[in-house]
């Protein structure tokens, strides 16, 4: 059986790390897509101490999906003083000029709380949806973020693009944010992609169920090694482990049927590869996998609850977090 819900409570993060958590754009079963099931997420993670609440980016999925920023942007009223974060936006489809424009926006409404994570996404099925080549999508993305960086920072762009225009003076109201709303590159851990991140990027989002705590480890080393040849120093530069698929149960059962007949099937991947990449199981199960990523270096982890929101993120900070240890 599920374990039962906690009372609401402020969390007591272990040192170095801290909770984010995913809004529920998708269904899983038959909670339907809804506002409400949002306020309940948002609700359960600002009483159970959460640092931050997140939303994905896809225009077409093999589920019904609901965007991204206009979802934060409900919940700015609710989200109390958590970090809303893009974990990450299609930069490289949406464009750098609308993508300003809205997180601008959203940093205006929230008084300054936005972090902008970026990425060109992994789904052709995105690309194909808006007449974009998917093999442009590195291209894409270098030139985006080089004018995001200008925009979100209240700046103007001049220099003339190959993919993308932008206009000849500042966008307006500029970010609430001073010095610009914080810009966080997403890269599962590749060379090319960490060096996108040393080079351009205020802070690094790895994607849980494709890393493992050691491979994140030699990501965070060869990223130190990266950021040094910048002239940036890496201890204060932030990080956050995205996608965290989450459903915490005292039942092997449960358990099983999670991973075989939910998030297998959705992520089209082999349950036996996810069963150690992501929190599906008992909280000392939860806990250990935790464990290794605080111990490899890693500060947010932003846990996408397969449903049953409220009470599994309650039960993060009941029975989970208490058993984290570095």
């Amino acid at each position: 059986m599920t374990l039962g819900p906690a009372p609401p409570q402020t969390a007591t993060l272990w040192p170095g790390m801290d909770f984010g958590v995913h809004l529920p754009l998708m269904d899983f079963g038959n909670q339907g897509l809804s506002w409400g099931r949002l306020e309940r997420a948002v609700d359960a993670a600002r009483e159970c101490g959460f640092a931050a609440v997140s939303a994905n980016d896809h225009f077409v999925y093999s589920t019904p999906w609901l965007d991204g920023p206009t979802a934060l942007a409900a919940m700015v009223e609710r989200s109390g003083d958590m970090v809303l974060a893009t974990t990450l936006s299609l930069a490289a489809l949406r464009g750098p000029v609308p993508l300003a424009k809205a997180l601008s926006a959203l940093d205006v409404l929230s008084d300054g709380r936005v972090v902008a994570g970026v990425g060109p996404g992994s789904s052709k099925r995105d690309y194909d949806a808006l007449g974009v080549p998917f093999e442009d999508r590195w291209k894409r993305l270098d030139e985006a973020i080089a004018m995001l960086r200008a925009l979100l920072q209240g700046d103007a762009w001049t220099e003339p693009g190959r993919y993308f225009a932008a206009p000849q003076s500042r966008l307006s109201p500029p970010p609430r944010q001073a010095g610009g709303i914080p810009l966080w590159i997403g890269s599962w851990g590749s060379e090319a992609g960490l060096r996108r991140v040393a080079r351009a990027g205020d802070g690094w989002l790895a994607s849980a169920y494709n890393t493992t705590p050691e491979r994140f480890d030699a990501a965070t080393q060869f990223l130190r090694r990266e950021l040094g040849t910048q002239g940036r120093p890496m201890d204060d530069f932030p990080n956050a482990l995205v996608t965290m698929w989450t459903w915490v149960t005292e039942s092997r059962s449960e358990e099983e049927r999670m991973l075989n007949e939910v998030l297998a099937p959705l992520l089209k991947r082999d349950a036996a590869e996810l069963r150690g990449q992501v929190c599906v199981g008992s909280p000392e199960k939860c806990a250990e996998l935790l464990s290794r990523y605080a111990k490899a270096g890693c500060r947010r982890v932003h846990f996408w609850p397969l449903g049953d929101e409220g009470r599994q993120i309650e039960s993060l900070a009941a029975h989970v977090n208490p058993e984290v240890t570095l």
